[in-house]
């Protein structure tokens, strides 16, 4: 319990925001890790400049869309390090639209890349888990957008939504195998094109929608992720880490 060294971990969408803070902390704990993206480029990058301060971590490029890519990414996990203990289904896009006007195709690729790739994830994470027997832990990416609605957003609602009810059907059946499955539930986190420079003047009206008065950090999600991979106690847990934007 709460000993992340030498655990192997699987990061989706590791090259940037919250995926590429969740491998850094992962690192921070002694993991090795395996960071996963469809920007090569990018995450060769930050595999080479964490290697340099000493961390275990590999690349490997996959497109969480298809389930073949999902379990590729799975199998170079298990081939590399000999195992897979942890996987993070960070990986996700948005798109912003009115629903009437949202196409049948836009509407697919959010669930596709939000919804589908947990299942792929966890279906070929949680086959390795039973294989060693000795329990995994499973976190889902999901957002306070699974728990409230957002004008304009009906498919990254729609994803999250389902991310959030996935994870309470995985846990309870395979909490008992020692699989633990939560999601993580951010609010507006200030990374991409979340920041003052992209939004403009809709920034501030946005921090004001947070008690706490800011935006959230990729770090502070991290946290919140390594937390629920290192208590075994925690499964099939929705855990907001939102400044408060749901308290209101």
């Amino acid at each position: 319990m709460f000993n992340l060294q030498d655990k192997v971990a699987i990061v989706t969408g590791g090259s940037s925001g919250i995926g590429l803070a969740t491998v850094k902390a992962f690192v921070e704990k002694g993991a090795k890790v395996i960071l996963s993206d469809i920007n090569t480029e990018a995450g060769n990058q930050h595999v080479a400049s964490i290697r340099e301060t000493g961390g275990e971590v590999t690349f490997f490029e996959a497109n969480v869309a298809e389930e073949s890519a999902v379990q590729a990414l799975v199998k170079f996990a298990v081939d590399t390090y000999g195992k897979v203990d942890i996987i993070v289904n960070n990986a996700g896009i948005g798109v912003l639209a009115s629903t009437h006007e949202l196409t049948y195709e836009e509407y697919h690729r959010v669930i596709k890349v939000n919804q589908d790739s947990i299942f792929y994830g966890s279906k070929y994470a949680i086959q390795e888990f039973l294989k060693t027997g000795s329990g995994g832990a499973i976190v889902n990416v999901a957002s306070i957008l699974g728990t409230v609605g957002e004008a304009g957003a009906f498919a990254y609602n729609a994803s999250k939504g389902a991310a959030n009810l996935m994870t309470k059907s995985l846990a309870a059946e395979y909490s008992s195998k020692n699989i633990r499955i939560n999601s993580v539930c951010p609010g507006y986190v200030e990374s991409g094109m979340v920041n003052r420079e992209a939004l403009g003047d809709f920034y501030e009206g946005l921090v004001a929608r947070h008690p706490i008065g800011r935006l959230g950090q990729p770090e502070e999600i991290a946290h919140a992720i390594v937390f629920l991979c290192e208590n075994e106690f925690v499964t099939g847990c929705n855990l907001l880490v939102d400044g408060g934007y749901t308290a209101i």
